[in-house]
């Protein structure tokens, strides 16, 4: 398991945790960021990290792509 932040752009991971307060988890739940769920990261731009979510391409800062486990 790692976060995020260590995947290589290309590469399907799995969810297979989310860590931080539970507002943040409500947040990234919100944006379809769930255990089980399949992220694949398309890009890193400056300090955010650009990923396909559920057919959906979303931005997130560094700090919050940590919390994020593959």
């Amino acid at each position: 398991m790692m976060p995020l932040t260590l995947a290589e752009v290309g590469e399907v991971n799995t969810i297979k945790r989310i860590g931080g307060r539970q507002e943040v988890k409500a947040y990234l739940q919100v944006l379809g960021f769930v255990v089980g769920g399949v992220v694949t990261v398309v890009s890193i731009i400056g300090g955010n990290i650009i990923v396909n979510v559920k057919e959906s391409r979303i931005a997130v800062s560094r700090e919050m792509a940590q919390k994020i486990m593959v």
